[in-house]
């Protein structure tokens, strides 16, 4: 897939200096902070929700010269606490970890700052962070939930309205774990109702691989159409309503 071509590395702060950084601040208060979580995927990386808000980060980012913040790799995911691999923080310790970020990239005058949330679970702690901005008078925090801005969902739902957790819609090339097959049917949708009333072990055997239901993979051209909507997306953020100046 030719998304996966002249990716940016300039702008993570993982390859930048504390030097680097200072010099960017002179100039710009722009940042991005990705959100992501380590949750079963099904047939794909358990680091799905990671490797995606980090990625559109970045490439949302290199043209603008705006820092990524590495991603935050862990959130708030219970009902999967099933299946081996996953990691859940309770919403208290979320919400914590997250004003205990910000406050440090603040401190540090950035002063624009958008957080890319890749994990529908880590929704709950955006009032909080909201709050906590809007009682800094001299921050501006965007919330941006990549897979569900309008118009990456207008793509989807163009494509397969049903589209869901571990489903076609989140396996890419870089989500994908070298050597193992996806299955080439559809599976049916699950039935979530009623999951906070049963056991883990209840929930698994009702969800069986970890996908939600549909198709497991798309063409090579409708998921670059999704990668570029996305990336786009995001870019817009960090540009529009007075965010591009300088």
């Amino acid at each position: 897939m030719d998304v996966q071509q002249g990716v940016g590395e300039s702008v993570r702060v993982a390859e930048m200096t504390w030097r680097m950084v200072e010099t960017y601040l002179e100039r710009d208060d722009r940042c991005i902070v990705p959100l992501g979580c380590t949750e079963q995927h099904a047939h794909i990386s358990l680091a799905t929700d990671s490797i995606l808000a980090e990625r559109v980060s970045v490439e949302a980012a290199e043209p603008l010269g705006v820092p990524v913040f590495p991603v935050i790799s862990y959130g708030i995911t219970p009902f999967f606490m099933g299946y081996p691999g996953t990691v859940s923080l309770s919403p208290t310790t979320y919400e914590r970890v997250l004003l205990e970020v910000l406050g440090s990239v603040k401190r540090h005058g950035f002063r624009r700052i958008l957080v890319v949330n890749g994990h529908g679970g880590n929704k709950p702690a955006r009032p909080a962070v909201e709050a906590w901005a809007d009682r800094k008078r001299d921050v501006e925090l965007r919330w941006h939930d990549w897979w569900a801005a309008p118009d990456v969902r207008a793509v989807i739902d163009e494509v397969d309205p049903h589209a869901s957790h571990a489903s076609w819609m989140e396996t890419f090339p870089w989500t994908r774990v070298p050597g193992v097959e996806l299955p080439r049917e559809r599976k049916p949708p699950v039935d979530l109702s009623g999951i906070q009333d049963i056991s883990l072990a209840d929930y698994r055997e009702r969800l069986g691989d970890g996908s939600f239901g549909g198709w497991y993979e798309r063409s090579d051209a409708v998921m670059e159409r999704v990668w570029k909507t996305a990336v786009e997306e995001t870019r817009a953020v960090l540009e529009r309503d007075g965010w591009g100046r300088e």
